[in-house]
């Protein structure tokens, strides 16, 4: 019987069921899986658990209780425009719900290993690539500033209380079940509509001349699990590809795998005031340390996206 806890804080995201079939295959734990009250999680073997992160008290009985091995902290505020409607809100679940894991932890007096979730936004407006773990952080937005605080925090308690806390800084993930939000899944969901006959044959699209790093997020939960078992205490590490594309060739392959004639226009509220125009990390750093990359191709993730939102529309 395996003994072995992973507990899995803020579970419900588009992430956090992928990150679960991974830590069963891989790590072969027992998971602990946290939601909200109104929160579903689909998943099949693991122990479901109420927790609201700003609660201290219900943090602390959580993880006392169960004692797990591994804790990945996924809970976030992670939509940057709601951030700005919301600052305080952002600024309590992503900076006091991180200290009430933290706390809980040193206070328990027991050292699991403790992977900490946060961003390529705190780069902010980076203008040489690739972004190393060490290019200085100038976050640019609310939410980035959040997560860079988390990252910092994280690392005092590292030091000052000799805890095991490895830190991530992720970028652009994708994959089916994606919400159409983001850039690829909402091209595909497009050409889904169009290819039913239920929108026009026209896609509309934001600026394609930026480059961004897109990784499947199957290749990021990866990353996830090899960071908690091999990752070092007190180090950050950034994960996506590695290799930035402009938008114009995610859509051109999306077309390609598409059999209808789809014109293409030009959509001024998706175009961003400010627009970085490369973002690309470095990932020697993870690699080196545990011998991740990335094995899905950026074609076949389409293709599963694809195939996501021909099943859903």
């Amino acid at each position: 019987m395996i003994n072995i806890k992973a507990l899995v804080i803020g579970a419900t995201g588009f992430v956090g069921s992928y990150l679960i079939e991974e830590i069963k295959n891989s790590l072969l734990c027992n998971v602990i899986a946290t939601n909200l009250e109104r929160e579903m999680i689909y998943q099949n073997n693991i122990i479901l658990k109420k927790l609201d992160i700003l609660d201290y008290n219900s943090v602390f009985s959580l993880i006392n209780e169960n004692k797990p091995e591994y804790i990945f902290h996924l809970a976030a505020q992670s939509s940057v425009s709601l951030a700005w409607k919301k600052p305080e809100l952002t600024a309590d679940i992503n900076i006091n719900g991180s200290l009430n894991i933290l706390e809980a932890v040193k206070n328990i007096n027991y050292n699991p290993k403790i992977l900490m979730i946060g961003s390529g936004e705190e780069y902010g407006y980076i203008e040489k690539v690739p972004i190393t773990e060490e290019t200085p952080l100038k976050p640019g937005n609310i939410y980035a500033v959040t997560k860079a605080c988390q990252n910092m925090i994280s690392r005092v308690y590292c030091k000052a209380y000799d805890m095991k806390v490895i830190m991530v800084r992720s970028f652009n993930h994708i994959g089916p079940n994606q919400s159409s939000t983001f850039v690829i899944s909402d091209f595909c969901k497009q050409v889904a509509e169009i290819e039913k006959g239920v929108k026009s044959p026209i896609l509309k699209v934001g600026n394609l001349n930026a480059k961004r790093d897109f990784l499947d997020v199957r290749d990021v939960v990866r990353a996830y699990t090899k960071l908690i078992q091999f990752g070092k205490s007190g180090e950050t590490y950034n994960v996506g590809r590695g290799q930035a594309v402009k938008i114009s060739e995610v859509l051109n392959i999306i077309l390609k795998n598409s059999n209808k004639e789809i014109n293409v226009e030009i959509d001024k509220n998706k175009l961003r005031p400010l627009d970085v125009p490369i973002i690309e990390p470095s990932i020697g750093k993870i690699y080196r340390a545990t011998g991740w990359k990335p094995e899905i191709p950026l074609e076949e993730s389409i293709k599963d996206i694809l195939t996501y939102w021909r099943k859903n529309i």
